[in-house]
């Protein structure tokens, strides 16, 4: 029997294994609202914000607020049309439209700002994927993100850009393949749809199937064309527990990320598999939940992080709080700080989501089963899909700023561009009290590096130059109410002799 239950063992981290974070949020997202009787909160978001704030995380990790996604970055994946009519329906006139189309209505309602809030979402998705390509951290983390029901021309399951899609699409112009895995309760089948076709991205969704939206992620689903074997689905059953969702998740990632060696993973983190949920029917505590997390951040491939689903908006909060330590190799403390939605934490105001004793319907012999067809039809992905060499092209995006932004007069007055404000670097074991420190530093370094080049002249000519001492000024560490930023620079002295 291929399924072995093997006992929990406590989350551990390494803080010595530090992982450069980009953290992506925007303060307007909770501002957004489906509707007073709508499962899905937006506000859950602003909430795991407060709290990850408020344990000081802030001062771990490197956080932004992306650019908002355009019409013309979101058509890369979505038709024109449904694009246009996201920005510009409204509840007022909806009438013009026609709803049945782009699937609008109870389920995915138009409501006020719609469009902007499809752009935040996708913004940070696409912003972290460019952030991975470009080596400026190792994880991205976006919990707006995360909408993995949205298909190329039509809204599904509260969903309306598949930001995850988005994300990829970027991803893929730097790397040969892409791992997505999606631990939501519901099936990620607007992902696996839009990859359905190629061997560059394979999709990973361990989700609950059987009268049960959306419906889809058959086990026997697993591809076509040049993506036939390449689409992975495990539908489980209700009521599954921390122990055998870890014996069945690690396994399995195992054994994926092996034979197709990705060489970046998107991971969406649905809080709706969380025991206790209002739409959901799993039963995993907040451990047994962000484990898969930890788990793949093991592996040391650049990751980025998604949101997703979860409908008790308490325990998504306290869950993605708690992974977010877990990406700074950090676990974080069972008493929750104050912060500015406390009161929703009560009674026991605690960083936990126990599991019930809910009946466990997934038994060893159906879980070895489902193994056991899953590396039948991996076994022709053991030798990892090429990808011809090509050129990049451009951004579509201008993430490089406004070289003028770099001025004297402009650093002076607004600290440069966000592209010369990233290439600051950070180091914990080193002092200064302000901004304008780091600078002179820097201004000191130019400085003694003409100098150091002066003398390297004159000993071409005769004169005989001896290095007498050097110098290491360390980085420094700068922090603001939202964002950690960081500069390390090099001095070194030389004297004459």
């Amino acid at each position: 029997m291929l399924y072995e239950e093997k006992p929990w063992d406590p989350i551990k981290v390494n803080p010595q294994d530090k992982k450069r974070v980009a953290y992506f949020y925007d303060s307007d997202v909770g501002n957004f609202s489906y509707g007073a009787n709508h499962p899905m909160k937006p506000h859950r978001i602003r909430m795991a914000h407060s709290l990850i704030m408020n344990y000081g995380l802030y001062k771990k990790m490197e956080i932004y607020r992306a650019k908002p996604a355009t019409r013309e970055e979101m058509c890369q994946f979505h038709s024109d049309e449904y694009i246009d009519f996201l920005a510009r329906a409204t509840p007022d006139n909806l009438d013009l439209f026609n709803k049945e189309k782009f699937n609008v209505g109870d389920d995915c309602p138009v409501f006020d700002g719609l469009f902007e809030f499809c752009s935040i979402s996708g913004g940070g998705s696409m912003e972290g994927a460019a952030r991975l390509n470009r080596g400026k951290c190792d994880v991205a983390i976006n919990y707006a993100g995360g909408l993995h029901h949205a298909k190329k021309s039509e809204a599904s399951g509260f969903c309306y850009v598949n930001d995850i899609a988005l994300g990829i699409l970027e991803l893929l112009r730097y790397h040969p393949r892409v791992l997505y895995i999606d631990i939501d309760v519901h099936h990620g089948d607007g992902v696996e749809e839009a990859f359905y076709t190629t061997d560059r991205v394979m999709t990973c969704s361990f989700h609950k199937y059987g009268e049960f939206f959306p419906g889809t992620g058959e086990l026997h689903d697993i591809g076509v064309g040049k993506g036939k074997h390449y689409a992975v689905n495990v539908p489980l059953r209700d009521g599954i527990d921390d122990v055998t969702y870890r014996s069945i998740f690690e396994p399995l990632i195992k054994t994926i990320i092996e034979w197709y060696q990705p060489s970046a993973i998107v991971l969406q983190c649905g809080g709706d598999s969380l025991s206790g949920d209002r739409l959901g029917c799993f039963n995993l505590s907040m451990r047994g939940h962000a484990n898969c997390v930890n788990y793949v951040k093991g592996f040391g491939i650049p990751l980025m992080i998604v949101g997703g689903g979860g409908y008790t908006i308490r325990n998504v909060a306290r869950t993605w709080t708690f992974e977010t330590g877990l990406i700074n190799q950090t676990i974080l403390g069972p008493d929750l700080p104050f912060n500015d939605y406390y009161e929703y934490y009560g009674p026991d105001y605690k960083l936990d989501v126990r599991p019930s004793n809910m009946y466990n319907a997934n038994s060893p012999e159906y879980l070895s089963r489902i193994l056991t067809e899953i590396y039948s039809s991996l076994e022709p992905t053991k030798h990892a899909p090429s990808v011809q060499m090509q050129p990049i092209p451009a951004d579509i995006r201008g993430f490089d700023d406004d070289t003028a932004e770099d001025s004297k007069e402009a650093m002076d007055t607004k600290g440069g561009s966000q592209k010369n404000r990233d290439e600051i670097v950070v180091a914990d074991n080193e002092y200064y009290d302000k901004a304008e420190d780091v600078h002179m530093v820097k201004n000191y370094s130019d400085h003694e590096k003409t100098n150091s080049n002066s003398l390297s002249e004159s000993a071409r000519d005769g004169n005989q130059v001896m290095p007498n001492s050097a110098n290491s000024v360390g980085s420094t560490a700068v922090s603001s109410g939202t964002a950690s930023i960081t500069q390390a620079t090099s001095l070194s002295n030389n004297e004459t002799k």
